[in-house]
């Protein structure tokens, strides 16, 4: 029966902390594959395990092996998830990134980082000087790593997604014996620290700076740092395991292995002991020299993780870890504590001892301490008899309380389903509870993606109530670039299970399957993509332009549209271009009006004469001549405009408007020749005004007759000149004249506006059609009392007369001459 062995069972005590070896998977590896010939790195969190053979040893050549050299990646209980070819020599660094991308450096410094275990990769390399010395080995974190080069360079990159390569502070020559370094996000300079094994001593080695710690124990031929960065492990050619604190201040502990070999490991196991491993031993050494062995009947690695290392060999995969509190106080022999009486308990019960109820009573005050504990106890263990065992105590114990939240025995019943779930051997992922906390569920799918287990991803994100969007799109994706179905037969299959789940991006099925060379078929997918912001830019690099111009009219997004032309524009010939815009008028009116506000004529000139839009053309030769400060050229644009409008018996008038203006345009270049002032741009009328202003009036008579300029137009033009030049002895001669085409009264209104009310009072007599009474007050306007006076008698308006004696004062020569005329006209 599974439960019968105690948990305890496996424990080692380890000075006064006890750990355990927990047996995750049996028979690994083939017979086969010696692991012992085979270099092996293992991605954190229960990842996947890369090894590639050793190329320092000899082994037997067998017919049927390949002799290329290339990584095997196998997950944790020896299933092949993928083989990669490797052809960029010899092979100086493999690690693992937090998010299980794959880093492999080769000799030269190129670097690949293959991501979702299915052999995609990107690539860049360390740098001049890495091509140029070469690399000797690398040092991998979460996000970054750096490498030695054999010139004792030290090359660091912090982001795998951006790498840029930085060269470290200058180190010592010397031989290096080993090194090790200690991440950014444990360092106090939030830079990455390299502690260099040179000499006798130890150099810390950061962005800027080169310190010798001043050690006199060494050469050491293995440094490790704990996973919280706080803590060195170093071990010297005599023997001798050094555990001291990161910053070289204090020495904690010594351990003599007293071995004549040296170790094939250094690891960190947690933040709390030092597993030393050669080829068939492995010893954990704790505080204070304390030490446990296991031996193995086959050459083992280390894997160091989260909270414990990972013990590989050909038959078995083990997880080495420090017992977790709660567990030691749960099952250690002796203890009494709440959760272990409360466990004990619920034993009883199953017996139906009546035990059961006095343990519970013993406890009862800290009842809620014992099932906290028991939950907590139940998410660290591996086995699920006792999983249920101490689930069933938490459950028995808060039923016995008034009150308990039970919010974290509902989450740990979760987490452990999912966990038992994708620690089953054909899944090979033996996290445990403390490492599924840091990885989270979204990463735990991700990895189950990766690995085409879409169903358990499918059913975890559903139990766990998480997005499936990108489970789908994965399986889509991976069933295009593998599938052996047709075209029509992928898209249906894929659009029939996908059609409305939320969240779904045809975009990226498209772009794989375009990535595959199945063009149609990306075609077909992108058709049911709902965002056309997602559809357009891979239609474009897919050549399908048309499409894309069609797609992104359909979303009504002027700028989606505008990127599209753009694109087109730079690709097509501009006779194509136009071709595919005409036929989509929402196109052909962004062009336009784009070319309108950066005033680029030329596109407008070619778009209008591919449409044969003439007066739309013809407008933008006027709007240029518009512009020309040459009199021959304007006049050259605006008759290039009549030409392309000529041929329309709709645009008769705008054809004559442009000839004349061509003309004046024509005319105002020879006055401007002629004459000592500036013609060009005015308009007619304007020509006119400054003709007559200067005193040329043939010159504008011949300007009048030539644009039938109307009498009446040319009377008022007259007019203000002469009144412009105060010119009035030529207004007097036409005060002279019986008839004025715009009669009198502008004359009278001009000429006393310039201030010229003698003359202006010349045309008051000649004024007709006046109301009654205006008259009166024009010769008032001019300063003329007594006329207009006259002119109230003549009008028989007592009124006025009596306003205007009163104006200029009976008793003055004026008023007496108003009273006079007023006296035989108004008598009683």
């Amino acid at each position: 029966m599974e439960g019968s062995v105690h948990p305890t069972e496996g424990w080692e005590r380890v000075g006064d902390r006890f750990y355990r070896k927990t047996q995750l998977y049996t028979a690994v590896f083939d017979h086969d594959l010696d692991l012992n010939n085979h270099i092996v790195a293992g991605a954190p969190y229960g990842g996947a395990v890369a090894i590639y053979r050793d190329e320092t040893k000899i082994v037997s050549y067998r017919a049927a092996k390949s002799s290329k050299p290339g990584i095997d990646i196998y997950s944790c209980s020896g299933k092949l998830l993928k083989s990669i070819a490797w052809d960029r020599g010899s092979i100086k660094g493999l690690g693992w990134s937090e998010d299980e991308k794959l880093l492999v450096v080769g000799y030269d410094g190129t670097v690949r980082c293959y991501y979702g275990l299915q052999g995609d990769f990107t690539q860049f390399s360390l740098g001049r000087e890495a091509e140029d010395f070469g690399v000797k080995s690398c040092q991998f974190y979460d996000t970054g790593m750096v490498a030695l080069l054999t010139n004792n360079t030290l090359v660091s990159v912090l982001s795998y997604t951006e790498p840029r390569p930085k060269v470290l502070a200058a180190t010592p020559e010397g031989e290096v014996h080993s090194w090790n370094i200690i991440p950014p996000n444990h360092t106090l300079s939030r830079s990455v620290e390299v502690l260099l094994s040179i000499g006798k001593t130890v150099y810390v080695v950061d962005t800027t700076d080169c310190e010798d710690r001043f050690l006199d124990i060494g050469p050491f031929s293995h440094i490790g740092v704990s996973p919280n960065g706080k803590f060195a492990a170093l071990y010297s050619e005599d023997g001798k395991a050094h555990v001291i604190t990161a910053d070289f201040q204090n020495r904690l502990s010594e351990y003599d292995s007293k071995s004549q070999i040296s170790p094939k490991y250094l690891e960190w196991c947690g933040n709390d002991a030092v597993v030393i491993a050669w080829d068939d031993e492995v010893n954990i050494v704790g505080p204070n020299g304390a030490t446990a062995s296991y031996f193995y009947e086959d050459g083992v690695h280390v894997i160091t993780d989260l909270d414990g290392v990972r013990l590989l060999s050909n038959k078995v995969c083990d997880f080495l870890q420090k017992v977790p509190d709660v567990t030691d106080d749960v099952f250690r022999y002796g203890t009494e504590s709440p959760a272990s009486v409360l466990l004990d308990a619920v034993q009883q019960l199953e017996e139906q001892s009546p035990k059961a109820d006095d343990n519970i009573q013993l406890i009862r005050g800290s009842l809620v301490e014992a099932v906290d504990n028991c939950v907590a106890a139940a998410g660290h263990e591996y086995n699920v008899h006792w999983q249920k065992q101490l689930l069933k105590a938490a459950s028995f114990g808060k039923s016995v309380l008034d009150i308990y939240n039970s919010d974290d025995f509902v989450d740990m019943c979760e987490t452990l389903r999912v966990l038992n779930a994708v620690r089953f051997f054909e899944i090979g992922l033996p996290l445990s509870y403390e490492q599924y906390q840091r990885l989270t569920p979204e990463g735990l799918i991700q990895r189950l993606i990766n690995r085409h287990e879409y169903l358990l991803a499918l059913r975890i994100a559903g139990y766990l109530r998480l997005p499936t969007d990108e489970i789908y799109v994965h399986w889509a994706s991976a069933k295009v670039r593998v599938g052996s179905e047709d075209d029509d037969s992928t898209c249906r299959v894929i659009v029939d299970r996908l059609q409305g789940k939320p969240g779904i991006s045809f975009e990226t099925i498209a772009q794989a399957a375009y990535d595959e060379g199945r063009g149609r078929l990306a075609t077909e997918l992108l058709n049911h993509e709902p965002r056309a912001g997602r559809q357009v830019p891979l239609l474009l690099s897919m050549e399908e332009d048309e499409i894309a111009l069609d797609k992104a009219i359909e979303s009504g997004d002027s700028d989606l549209i505008f990127f599209v032309l753009l694109k087109m524009k730079k690709k097509l010939p501009l006779a194509a271009f136009f071709r595919v815009i005409n036929a989509r008028p929402a196109a052909t009116a962004l062009v336009e009006s784009t070319a309108e506000l950066d005033n680029d004529n030329a596109l407008l000139k070619d778009l209008y004469y591919q449409d044969d839009r003439r007066v739309d053309g013809a407008s933008v030769f006027i709007r240029e001549s518009l512009t020309q400060s040459d009199a021959r050229t304007a006049g050259d644009k605006l008759a290039l405009a009549a030409k392309l409008m000529s041929d329309s018996k709709e645009t008769h008038f705008e054809v004559q408007a442009l000839k004349e203006a061509a003309t004046l345009l024509r005319m105002q270049e020879a006055l401007d020749r002629d004459l000592t002032d500036t013609f060009t741009g005015l308009s007619v009328n304007e020509t006119l005004f400054k003709l007559i202003r200067l005193g040329y009036h043939n010159k504008a008579k011949k300007i009048q007759n030539e644009f039938k300029v109307p009498e009446k137009v040319s009377c008022w033009i007259r007019l203000r000149a002469l009144v412009a030049k105060r010119d009035w002895n030529e207004i007097e001669e036409i005060s002279k004249t019986k008839k004025s085409p715009i009669g009198w009264e502008p004359y009278f209104n001009l000429t006393i506006g310039a201030g010229n009310p003698r003359l202006a009072a010349l045309f008051i007599p000649k004024c007709t059609g006046l109301e009654p009474g205006q008259s009166i007050t024009m010769y008032e306007k001019c300063g003329m009392r007594v006329k207009a006076a006259e002119e109230a008698v003549r009008l028989r308006n007592a009124d006025e007369w009596s306003r205007l004696l009163d104006a200029a004062g009976k008793g003055t020569p004026e008023g007496k001459e108003i009273e006079r005329l007023g006296a035989q006209a108004f008598k009683k």
